[in-house]
């Protein structure tokens, strides 16, 4: 098995956090020791136990403590915006070399680890590179979520060949359901097949609301066993 895995998108809000926790929450099942890096984190607010940091810490079985927020989400910023255009707005910037030096060291660690990106996979990290740039920096597979609405094939597949271009392993596909979906997800699901020869689709649907609702979602751990 590979030690880690990069969990990326189609674009913002298609359902990264539900299937990276959805990952985790399986391996720890399976008596895997797992770790958790969401490095980059905008729109962050520290008080906030729904970010994506806090929910991944809490499938991993870690609280949300400061010093584990710092750990996971080293690089937070507040505005609600692309990642380099978040740290411009606080006059910052977002140290490439540090954060694949950050990732490599949790994957050279004995525990899996499970990296969860931040919007699409080419959205900008300033100095001309991108999330795509920095998971072929790291050399590991990547899961693309996508989402079932109204254009998401396009954004899929746009995404899709993105990472390839990149040269970067998808281990699969998986379309998470958006809220609103003009087909049933079985279409959707099918007609990204036609397009994506050799990566696995999976499907997860709506899952009921509640808490956690990661440990409902269907096992997606045979991308990648």
């Amino acid at each position: 098995m590979s030690r880690g895995l990069f969990v990326t998108g189609a674009g913002t809000g298609v359902g990264k956090t539900l299937i990276a926790c959805a990952l985790v929450h399986r391996l720890r099942a399976r008596g895997e020791a797992v770790r958790v890096l969401k490095p980059v984190a905008t729109g962050f607010d520290g008080a906030d136990a729904e970010s994506d940091t806090a929910l991944l810490l809490a499938a991993a079985g870690e609280p949300a403590s400061p010093e584990a927020i710092a750990a996971c989400t080293p690089w937070r910023f507040g505005p609600a915006l692309a990642p380099a255009m978040a740290a411009a707005r606080e006059g910052r910037a977002i140290p490439y070399d540090d954060l694949i030096g950050h990732c490599r060291a949790a994957l050279d660690g004995e525990a899996f680890t499970i990296i969860e990106g931040i919007g699409g996979v080419m959205v900008p990290l300033g100095g001309g590179r991108t999330v795509a740039d920095w998971i072929a920096a790291l050399g590991i597979p990547a899961v693309l979520v996508a989402g079932s609405y109204l254009g998401a094939l396009s954004h899929a597949l746009t995404a899709l060949a993105a990472a390839r271009a990149a040269g970067i392993p998808v281990a699969g596909l998986v379309v998470s359901e958006s809220e609103e979906s003009p087909v049933p997800l079985a279409e959707t699901v099918g007609a990204l097949r036609d397009h994506a020869a050799g990566i696995p689709i999976l499907a997860v649907p709506r899952l009921a609301p509640g808490p956690h609702p990661w440990e409902r979602a269907p096992d997606l751990t045979g991308l990648f066993r």
